[in-house]
């Protein structure tokens, strides 16, 4: 399916510009912005658990650099419903939280997986 998708990409130009290197940019592009959009939403997550992830928020919570996305994603959910309070920091979370939908918790949970 990919090859053929290739060929046929390669068959067509735009302005002088063929068809799959269009294809290859904006994927790289859609990437990116993911990965800002979850850089945009953590930034209300780093007066807690700081710039990277490495600090545990206000002295209790786990830190969370690293942490497994789908871990996070239903940690979040829970604060989210308001079933989780880990730390006793429930109330604060879903403050946090609640303005985010499915798609920012996953954005969130992706970059802080991808902290190094």
């Amino acid at each position: 399916m990919i090859r053929i998708l290739y060929h046929q990409l390669n068959k067509f130009k735009i302005k002088g510009i063929k068809m799959k290197k269009l294809a290859i940019t904006m994927l790289l592009a859609g990437s990116t912005l993911l990965m800002a959009d979850g850089a945009a939403a953590f930034a209300k997550c780093v007066g807690c658990h700081g710039a990277n992830g490495e600090k545990a928020a206000l002295g209790k919570s786990a830190i969370i650099k690293g942490q497994d996305a789908a871990k996070t994603i239903e940690q979040l959910n829970g604060y989210k419903a308001g079933t989780l309070n880990q730390h006793g920091m429930g109330a604060l979370m879903k403050g946090q939280v609640a303005s985010m939908d499915d798609a920012t918790i996953k954005a969130v949970a992706d970059y802080i997986a991808a902290m190094k």
